[in-house]
């Protein structure tokens, strides 16, 4: 009786691993079959067109170049930033694979901003796709002021988009300043040819009777004496117009800078 159990249990036993070897034989088999018209695509991302198209060749692959490339920071000009189907995957032989070549960092050209204000050259930095860098100022008599003088980078430099670009705005030069003379009681003839000499204007003239006081002499003034004035700041003046005696006219006294 024990017997006949071993032997059926060995009979069961041998079966099992006829069945599993059989198995395992058929799914090799198929496997093979199946996979036999197929590969794997191998990596080709950073090499040139001739060492991508070479290693794809030995795969049983054809590459195929996108028409447009792709900026990168990163990847050389003229190799593989991107491949589809990606490395690695099981694709069928004669299938061609897809790469995009890098056309290195991309770069923008600087606008010349010179001679344009402030809004105008932040436009066309907007433009360009840069941004706004610094500001300082610098005095100067030959540009406007608020105007470009200088720029960093400069016109026409090829930078990476957003880069900030520095500029130097014309400042308006100080004027000279200038203490008012008193001119009270001093003749309007004498006064006028100093001041046309030296650049000053006299803005309103009026003329007013006034007894005892001969004419020409001037009775008041704007600034008053003592005042910092320009010469683009105007002097009015106030002239005695009615007969009298004559006073004798005071010398003037030259205006003196006070700051420049």
């Amino acid at each position: 009786m024990l017997s006949r159990l071993l032997r059926g249990l060995l009979y069961l036993v041998y079966g099992l691993v006829v069945v599993t070897t059989f198995a395992l034989a058929a799914y090799v088999s198929f496997s093979l079959f199946v996979r036999s018209g197929t590969t794997r695509v191998p990596p080709v991302r950073e090499m040139a067109r001739a060492e991508a198209t070479a290693l794809l060749a030995d795969q049983g692959l054809r590459i195929r170049a996108a028409k447009e490339g792709r900026y990168d920071d990163k990847v050389p000009v003229g190799r593989v930033v991107r491949q589809q189907p990606d490395a690695g995957t099981f694709v069928k032989r004669g299938s061609s694979v897809q790469v995009i070549f890098s056309k290195g960092p991309q770069r923008v050209e600087v606008p010349d901003l010179a001679g344009k204000n402030l809004p105008a050259s932040q436009a066309a930095l907007s433009g360009a796709g840069l941004a706004l860098g610094q500001l300082l100022g610098a005095f100067s008599r030959d540009a406007a002021e608020g105007t470009v003088l200088g720029q960093d980078p400069g016109p026409g430099d090829a930078v990476a988009p957003g880069t900030p670009v520095n500029m130097l705005l014309v400042m308006s030069v100080q004027r000279e300043r200038y203490v008012m003379p008193d001119l009270v009681y001093r003749n309007y003839d004498q006064v006028l040819p100093y001041f046309e000499r030296y650049g000053f204007p006299l803005g309103s003239v009026k003329y007013e009777r006034y007894e005892g006081v001969a004419a020409g002499v001037i009775l008041r003034q704007y600034p008053l004496p003592g005042h910092p004035f320009t010469k683009q700041d105007n002097i009015s003046l106030v002239v005695a117009t009615a007969e009298s005696p004559e006073l004798e006219p005071a010398m003037i006294t030259p205006a003196e800078p006070i700051s420049r």
